[in-house]
């Protein structure tokens, strides 16, 4: 199974260049290591910073310089801090290109609930909703199965819902999926070490199978 590091690398192969992408809490945020040097992109965090660095070294750290999910960041040349107002008139804009989230659960039609359990406290739903409802794409990034080992991905999801048939693609610590259209999970690719058999006894909503699924390559 992939770590968390590995999910967020593979997930850079997704980007693409000139994009402005925003990175959720998380697994998410770790994409910022793994963006290709020869690509030009600008990641955006809600709170408000357009332009966020990799994470900052022992002698690079600012208190004052902090990402969505309250980890300390680095600015990379040339960018801007502005307030929460800006910051979500350009996600509500329709000004970011591909969006990184994380999820508790997903469905085969790619609904995604990634906020709240109900019962348990929280702080706050965040910018998912206006996230998942303004992105061209959205890509979400978690664990296949909870720790008490039953599957997030589902038929329909259990937990309160974040967005609708919103989610395009899915990476977790055993592959990555597509949402099919019509509904299911498209098996892509699948983790070094892990067989289909194993993907199928860990998915609980449809998984669709095409041909020889390759390993990942990073």
């Amino acid at each position: 199974m992939l770590t968390k590091d590995q999910i967020a690398q593979r997930i850079a192969k997704e980007v693409k260049n000139g994009q402005y992408i925003n990175l959720g809490i998380g697994i998410p945020t770790l994409v910022a290591n793994y963006i290709p040097d020869n690509l030009e992109v600008v990641l955006q965090s809600e709170n408000g910073l357009l332009g966020i660095g990799p994470f900052p070294t022992e002698d690079q750290i600012d208190p004052d310089l902090i990402n969505a999910g309250k980890q300390t960041v680095t600015m990379a040349k040339g960018s801007s801090l502005f307030n929460s107002a800006e910051s979500f008139g350009m996600i509500r804009g329709g000004h970011v290109h591909l969006t990184i989230l994380g999820a508790m659960e997903v469905s085969e039609n790619g609904d995604i609930s990634n906020w709240k359990i109900p019962g348990k406290m929280v702080k706050g739903m965040g910018g998912a909703m206006d996230l998942v409802a303004s992105a061209d794409n959205i890509i979400v990034a978690m664990q296949h199965c909870s720790r008490s080992g039953e599957s997030k991905l589902l038929p329909e999801c259990s937990l309160p819902i974040t967005g609708i048939r919103c989610v395009k693609k899915i990476v977790t610590d055993l592959a990555v999926l597509e949402i099919s259209p019509a509904g299911g999970f498209i098996l892509k690719e699948r983790a070094p070490g892990v067989t289909v058999e194993e993907i199928k006894q860990m998915t609980a909503g449809k998984l669709i199978i095409e041909g020889e699924i390759p390993e990942m390559i990073f």
